[in-house]
């Protein structure tokens, strides 16, 4: 179970990256000084908010369960990845050999680190 709020940790931290990446993409925008009430029909934006929101309430419930040192890095790698696999894919940015190289090596890493060894 304590794995399972870190994967939906990273799925909501990620799944808001995207939708205010969305909320930013013409015809929609945020914020303007002309049209304020314009902000409030951007509904990527508010999801988006309130995902990162319960990413940080799931943040917050895996450190009750794992160790810092383990949640930080699988939290970030995790979103680090699953961001640029979603924005490939959905948006259509590049993705360098070199890019993809340093996000293997960083889950790794990360993997190494949360290892047990010993």
């Amino acid at each position: 179970m304590k794995w399972m709020i870190l994967i939906l940790g990273i799925a909501s931290n990620a799944s808001a990256s995207v939708l205010i990446k969305l909320a930013m993409i013409p015809p929609r925008k945020f914020p303007t000084f002309s049209d304020p009430l314009e902000s409030l029909r951007n509904w990527p934006f508010w999801l988006g908010l309130m995902l990162y929101g319960s990413a940080f309430l799931l943040y917050a419930a895996a450190l009750a369960r794992l160790p810092l040192n383990i949640v930080q890095p699988v939290l970030t790698a995790g979103a680090v990845a699953t961001v640029t696999l979603l924005s490939v894919l959905l948006f259509k940015e590049p993705l360098h050999w070199a890019r993809g190289a340093g996000i293997f090596l960083v889950i790794a890493g990360v993997a190494l680190i949360t290892a047990r060894i010993g």
